[in-house]
């Protein structure tokens, strides 16, 4: 297969594989992986939530940072899972400063039907978790702060 031909292939699987400093969007994920061959959708969003186990008190924010490959290593994660399933995937993880209730992580997945979409979207999301080049600081409501690295 030449590039030209792999890069389409590709194109058609990720539709969004994004490193953002600016608020993701469900609805432009939803709206990129429109596509009439596809008979199911899963999404899921991943928020800044005001607590966590392993703080001590109150979670405040947390702030994000990425390797500069981090934006490769999230479309192969999303090409990965989309072409073993026959789906089609927009992804996005923020960086920068989120406050409770922003998105951190947005997924949208369309498959030939829904066991396929169900596993893709749970596929991706553990390997960010596992995979990316992303690490948080979780600042705490009485201002203690703490760095997380890959998988945390």
């Amino acid at each position: 297969m030449s590039a030209g031909t792999e890069d389409a292939l590709a194109a058609e699987t990720v539709r969004i594989a994004r490193i953002s400093a600016t608020p993701i969007r469900l609805d432009e994920h939803v709206a990129a992986i429109d596509d009439p061959r596809m008979g199911a959708e899963t999404s899921f969003v991943g928020r800044v939530r005001d607590h966590d186990p392993d703080a001590r008190g109150a979670v405040s924010a947390l702030e994000y940072t990425s390797h500069p490959d981090a934006e490769a290593t999230l479309h192969a994660i999303a090409l990965r899972a989309g072409e073993a399933h026959g789906a089609i995937v927009a992804v996005s993880h923020r960086i920068g400063r989120l406050e409770v209730g922003e998105a951190a992580v947005v997924i949208a997945v369309a498959a030939p039907h829904r066991a396929e979409a169900f596993a893709v979207c749970r596929e991706v999301i553990e390997d960010i978790k596992r995979e990316l080049p992303i690490w948080k600081r979780q600042i705490e409501a009485d201002g203690t702060a703490e760095w997380k690295g890959l998988g945390g």
